[in-house]
């Protein structure tokens, strides 16, 4: 920075050389709002007339330039100030000798923008001059003196904010405070907030509440709204068309608002918004707003100052509800087929489980990972969640069946209320077709029908309310047909069928995952979760809605036979059938007949037998004798036939195949054997065939029938 120190000292009335004469005069015009513009011109008009006296200082008129593209704007910042930001970029290239202004705070309010101007103008000579005299930047007085100036005028800003901040504090405590009011509530004559004097605006509003009352979510409520083309009031707000009613599309924001707004609960509240200087932005002066959810941070709370559409109470559940939505666990049911997501609680530590899907989420399974993933700590514990999700289901269906009764008697009540509101919204919108209609009609009557100019314009505006009444008239009754206003009797029937058997419903194809998830999480306020060891026994303790509380023992599925506490037991079996011989199919069945269950499936296979002979039976003596077989009691084979009768094995065969016994086929292992069934009268008719040498001789070996019927 170089500041003309070397210059000789002059007096102020010889600031201005002609060396300052060869460059521009520049007359900075600026007013803080649009409403000073307005009221206070004759401000305005001082400043245009600084003009003059840059004339008087000796310049000619073609040399005076007005800057002001300034008007209507705050000088608390050079940011959106088109003005000030081309005087700055002017006075550098050197093409301003002198700068004028009915007051330097018209410059600038900000120290920052203030003191970078004098830089900049003390580096390339130019003046600055108001009302009190003239000033050369690159004179210390001068320049302590101007900095005074920005100083007081950036210190007079900050006094006249504070004095009116702290006025509308005031007012505000007391509850006087004029704010926008939110959609459904209007000023009467008197300036005192009432309801929206129209019916359909009101049924809307408290239709929003109802909606989340049920469903418990904004998306859930948009939905619904958006499925029956249910559209929110507003009153505009400026304009020409200034509180006139209009009829908008319905979205998250708008929705999550009137949830959150505590006028509706008839709350006066002042600072729920609050400015963050870091998120301003200059081309969005009311930009930069936080909402703040702490109301210990509101700075005004005054309940029962407005009419409201719900109480106090409600508005405190439905905030309740909005914060559990906003949580990663519980709120509203996030999807996936985990039936107690977000609400298991392990045992061990007390910590929130998650859920983890495994399998394409085909496998959910809740584990506790909270020391895990916080602080390297090994995984607490960890079950699939088919186990515990089956053994709480059982429970679910105890609660409901004694009162099913009253859950059809519910359904009913809230399906026929839901009908009553669309039928009103219905009812609503045709009205007001129908005073538009007349309206337009009375309008048409009202104009001279020598004026045909005027007169086609509200006739095609009457045939067009017209159609539009007509319109609403024919899917008013559509609707009515499709969906009546009180139940049909098939349908209160329906009902009554599908509550009568809730297992059946809730197994039903058309239940989905978040519905199940929904019961749960009205019925149950958590369940806590504690593994065995490492074993498979696990204890769940579910905490029901109303304080009741109900243990129970699961066993689960676990990966080891180690982790069973039966496996001693199970080994043992599987010794004892592998001396017997059995194969590993005829095992697998005679374990699962049994009751017996293998780890990490619900029933023995062949596989799954012959996997575990390897590994815990193998120093087991197996016989390598045929693999014995499942027969009767008046059964025997082959074998035992042919050494009964002391006959060879082929001639007892040859006697199957001749139908001369009764006889069936099994399969046993890889091998197919016949069992014949032999009683006393089979044994004896046997015998005498054998006695007889005709006989004797026909079936003494099977090559010689052969010959005999070759």
């Amino acid at each position: 920075m170089r500041i003309a120190e070397t210059r000789p000292p002059t007096r102020p009335g010889d600031k201005v050389q002609d060396r300052h004469r060869e460059r521009l005069a520049i007359i900075y015009v600026r007013q803080s709002s649009a409403q000073q513009v307005e009221r206070h011109q004759e401000s305005t008009r001082l400043q245009y007339a600084m003009a003059e006296r840059a004339a008087e200082f000796g310049w000619p008129a073609e040399r005076i330039v007005t800057i002001d593209e300034d008007l209507g704007l705050s000088g608390a910042s050079a940011a959106g100030r088109p003005g000030f930001q081309r005087l700055v970029a002017e006075v550098g290239l050197n093409h301003v000798g002198l700068v004028l202004g009915i007051e330097v705070s018209r410059l600038a309010r900000s120290c920052r923008d203030w003191y970078q101007l004098l830089e900049v103008c003390a580096i390339f000579d130019t003046l600055l001059a108001d009302a009190d005299g003239v000033y050369d930047p690159g004179f210390h007085n001068d320049r302590l003196l101007l900095g005074l100036k920005g100083t007081m005028s950036e210190a007079e800003l900050h006094v006249l904010k504070a004095r009116m901040h702290q006025g509308r504090i005031a007012k505000a405590k007391r509850g006087e405070l004029v704010v926008a009011l939110p959609r459904g509530f209007v000023r009467n004559a008197a300036g005192a907030v009432v309801l929206d004097p129209d019916e359909q605006v009101q049924d809307t509003i408290r239709l929003v509440f109802d909606l989340f009352e049920r469903r418990r979510s904004v998306m859930g409520v948009l939905r619904w709204l958006a499925a029956h083309d249910v559209r929110l009031p507003d009153r505009v707000r400026g304009g020409e068309h200034k509180g006139e009613l209009v009829w908008r599309q319905p979205n998250r924001a708008t929705v999550a608002d009137m949830i959150r707004h505590p006028a509706y609960a008839g709350t006066f509240v002042y600072g729920r918004r609050q400015v963050d200087p870091r998120r301003q932005r200059p081309d969005k002066p009311f930009g930069g707003r936080v909402f703040t959810r702490d109301r210990q941070r509101w700075m005004v709370l005054l309940q029962d100052r407005w009419p409201g559409y719900i109480d106090w109470a409600q508005f405190e559940r439905n905030q309740e509800q909005m914060a559990k939505n906003r949580a990663v666990h519980g709120g509203i049911p996030l999807g996936g087929p985990a039936l107690l997501s977000g609400l298991v609680r392990c045992g061990r530590c007390g910590r929130r489980m998650t859920v983890v899907y495994r399998d394409n989420g085909r496998k959910p399974r809740y584990s506790c990972v909270s020391m895990n993933a916080h602080y390297g700590a090994p995984l607490c514990q960890s079950l699939g969640a088919r186990a515990v999700d089956e053994r709480v289901t059982a429970r679910i269906m105890e609660a409901l069946a004694p009162s099913s009764l009253e859950v059809s008697l519910q359904l009913a009540e809230d399906l026929e209320l839901e009908r009553l509101a669309l039928h009103r919204q219905w009812q609503a919108k045709l009205e007001r077709a129908r005073y538009e209609a007349d309206l337009a009609r009375r309008r048409y009557e009202a104009v001279d029908p020598a004026n045909r100019l005027v007169a086609r314009a509200l006739e095609r505006a009457w045939e067009e309310a017209l159609t539009v009444e007509r319109t609403l008239a024919m899917e008013r009754a559509r609707f009515a047909v499709r969906q009546p206003a009180k139940l049909t009797p098939d349908e209160l029937e329906a009902i009554r069928r599908l509550t009568a058997d809730i297992p059946a419903l809730w197994q039903a194809p058309t239940t989905t995952a978040a519905d199940r998830q929904t019961i749960a999480r009205l019925m149950l306020e958590q369940a806590v979760v504690t593994v065995e060891g490492d074993g498979e026994k696990v204890e769940v303790a579910c905490h029901w809605a109303g304080g009741a509380r109900t243990v129970d023992q699961v066993i689960r599925p676990v990966r080891r036979f180690r982790q069973m506490s039966a496996a001693a037991g199970l080994i043992e079996r599987l010794r004892a059938l592998r001396r017997e011989g059995f194969d590993c199919a005829t095992i697998a069945a005679r374990l699962n007949a049994e009751g017996w269950r293998p780890p990490r499936a619900e029933r023995f296979t062949a596989a799954t037998v012959s996997r575990t002979v390897a590994r815990y039976v193998k120093d087991v003596a197996v016989s390598r004798a045929r693999p014995a077989v499942m027969k009767e009691a008046d059964e025997v084979t082959l074998a035992e036939l042919a050494e009964a009768l002391g006959v060879p094995r082929e001639t007892a065969y040859r006697w199957v195949v001749k139908g001369w016994v009764a006889a069936r086929q099994v399969t046993s292992g890889r091998q197919k054997h016949w069992l014949v069934r032999l009683g006393e009268e089979d044994l004896r008719r046997l015998r005498a065939r054998q006695r007889s040498p005709s006989s004797a001789r026909a079936i003494s070996h099977p090559y010689d029938v052969q010959r005999q019927h070759g």
